[in-house]
């Protein structure tokens, strides 16, 4: 995820517990929906795009916290 703001979310995740919180679960349900894909786990296709949709929702708030953390950089 966003690898191209790497140093700023070492930096984040260290700093801001609830960084560290949005990351977490951001990896947590890419791997349920990876595995889910993979069909190591089942879901119904309304729930797999249920967990897409928060997994975005997640991706969205850590780029805000990003751009925000990358702006107090300056």
């Amino acid at each position: 995820m966003l690898h191209e703001y790497r140093d700023q979310i070492t930096a984040l995740k260290q700093e801001n517990a609830h960084f560290a919180k949005i990351f977490f679960f951001f990896y947590e349900l890419n791997q349920k929906i990876q595995n889910i894909s993979e069909g190591r786990e089942h879901a119904t296709d309304i729930e797999l795009s249920e967990l897409k949709k928060k997994k975005l929702n997640l991706k969205d708030e850590a780029l805000a916290m990003i751009k925000e953390y990358k702006e107090r950089e300056k």
